[in-house]
């Protein structure tokens, strides 16, 4: 285990906790989770404006880490403002475009579509994330017997639901209900269903409705342990909606061929159309054959190894 301290700072956002925390902790093992507050004004202004010393951050305070890792506009202020505090010391990674320059980090970890350039910048095929192999293994051994009966192929199904930029609704229910029917029929495939939180509750229903009283359908009911690892772990193909950047790239951090149900919508077009391009994932339309994706790709582990290469450079190599 490495003895470095590692932050991951946000204002607690559950997407962006995710990512800081799975770089983190994929640099130092353990990562020690922050949560902050940028009061006004600072909360309006560029993070390059950090007030000097965190007059405006409250959630942070020495001992300094170090390395920091933040994600979202709002963090990345807090990351600029530990930054002097430490007088240089603390490593700082800010994940997304900071929306400010990003000579202010000592590296920046964006997607494709961001405009942020810069010889600090990389840019990573996927959304950071805390998924790795040995959580995998974990779940698959929680959820084997449970998900035995379903048999095989098995077909895991990740659902998302309406963000202020995607619309879920009942005609996107109804055709993605009759592309898992569609897939059912002509596969014979066992289904191990999970919504999230987001999952309109009239798309649950229908999805129960259709596949009533069928042994080999697991639908979560939202009670208990979420099976979701599980499905990653053990399916055998993945069906994922495009609402959600986060559900997309940890699938595709499995070995698992990856479909995509496209709702439509301009903000995650480009990233769906990528991902397809790159040849990561395929649009899902209820084919028997699994799509030929290529796999697996985790960027965590691209990024950290840039992390560690700064640490390398300054004497400070993680264990």
């Amino acid at each position: 285990m490495s003895d470095l301290v590692a932050w991951a700072v946000t204002t607690g956002a559950t997407g962006m906790r995710t990512q800081a925390r799975g770089l983190a902790e994929a640099v130092a093992g353990v990562a020690i989770e922050k949560t902050v507050t940028i009061r006004p004004p600072w909360n309006l202004l560029p993070a390059a404006w950090a007030p000097f010393p965190l007059w405006g951050v409250e959630g942070l305070a020495p001992p300094w880490p170090d390395v920091m890792v933040t994600c979202g506009r709002k963090s990345a202020m807090a990351s600029v403002a530990v930054k002097h505090a430490s007088d240089g010391r603390t490593i700082t990674v800010h994940v997304q475009d900071p929306l400010t320059d990003p000579r202010a980090f000592d590296l920046v970890v964006a997607m494709p579509h961001d405009k942020v350039t810069g010889p600090n910048v990389i840019k990573a095929q996927t959304a950071l994330h805390d998924l790795t192999p040995e959580k995998l293994a974990q779940a698959a051994d929680k959820w084997r017997e449970r998900f035995a009966p379903l048999g095989h192929p098995l077909v895991g199904v990740i659902i998302g639901g309406p963000t202020r930029s995607y619309d879920f609704g009942a005609d996107d229910g109804v055709r993605f209900v009759e592309l898992l029917q569609k897939l059912k029929r002509e596969t014979g495939a066992g289904l191990a269903i999970t919504p999230s939180p987001r999952t309109p509750m009239a798309l649950r229903q229908l999805i129960g409705a259709a596949f009533a009283h069928d042994p080999r359908v697991y639908l979560w009911d939202r009670e208990g342990a979420n099976p979701y690892h599980g499905i990653l772990a053990l399916a055998d193909r993945l069906v994922v909606t495009s609402d959600s950047v986060s559900m997309m790239s940890e699938a595709v951090a499995t070995p698992h061929p990856v479909e995509v149900f496209d709702l439509g919508g301009e903000r995650h077009a480009g990233i769906l159309d990528r991902l397809i391009e790159e040849g990561l994932v395929a649009r899902f339309e209820g084919a028997a054959e699994p799509p030929k994706t290529k796999g697996p790709v985790n960027s965590t582990t691209i990024a950290a190894e840039a992390v560690k290469k700064i640490l390398a450079e300054r004497g400070a190599a993680p264990a």
